[in-house]
């Protein structure tokens, strides 16, 4: 993970506890060591951001810091109300959720104008086709990759036949009608698909997986002939 995004997840964790979070939990949560998340508040704190605590004792992100202000094209504003907008109609509600507060924090420090065209863009997300329902927990999947974390699933085949595997999830695949969970499989001893929609179960387990996901990631997109550049 870039340092940059690394940052950038510490303050929003913190931005979900109200009283202090012990650097343990904090460590864990964000997958760092503890000395990592000591030296990334050091660095916060000498940006501006106003945490107070210390080892031992706990931090706190008090109210009001923000990111500086950013400025965008039309063509940019497009781009995100397009994208925002897909994602909230299209993916899972937590997702989704998540897709609109941006916008919503977006919005909210742009001058009027570029308020303006936010708010009216004639770009529109057309239906798609009905999604499969999922039964795994998307937040859950989404975290335990953020944290790379291996998962013990209950899945069911096409056939019906079902299985337990223990997996690697290192991304997840957002389709018109299906998710699927891109990971190493431990039983097949190679990179697996697993749709959303036929994990019957599944449990998030302390173990770390051995390779980092950006690894994954790319000997994923080598074995299946992707082209990693955009």
């Amino acid at each position: 993970m870039a340092r940059s995004e690394r940052l950038l997840d510490l303050l929003q964790t913190l931005r979900r506890y109200r009283r202090p979070v012990s650097g343990a939990t904090l460590a864990a949560e964000l997958g760092v060591s503890i000395r990592t998340l000591y030296r990334d508040i050091a660095s916060l704190q000498s940006q501006g951001a106003d945490i107070a605590g210390e080892p031992g004792i706990g931090y706190v992100l008090k109210p009001g810091f923000m990111l500086p202000p950013l400025m965008f094209s039309e063509d940019e504003i497009e781009a995100l109300v397009l994208g925002t907008s897909w994602v909230a109609d299209r993916a899972d509600e937590h997702l989704g959720s998540a897709a609109r507060n941006a916008l919503a924090k977006i919005s909210a420090i742009l001058p009027a104008d570029l308020r303006d065209s936010l708010h009216n863009s004639a770009l529109l997300v057309g239906p798609g086709q009905n999604i499969s329902t999922d039964t795994a927990d998307l937040a859950v999947i989404r975290k335990a990759i953020r944290s790379e974390r291996k998962l013990i699933i209950s899945y069911r085949d096409k056939n019906g036949a079902d299985s337990e595997r223990t997996i690697w999830p290192f991304a997840l695949g957002f389709f018109d009608r299906v998710r699927v969970v891109v990971a190493w499989c431990e039983i097949r001893e190679g990179f697996r698909h697993f749709r959303t929609d036929r994990i019957v179960s599944l449990d998030v387990t302390d173990a770390r997986y051995p390779r980092r996901r950006q690894v994954l990631l790319k000997e994923w997109r080598e074995a299946v002939g992707i082209d990693p550049s955009p």
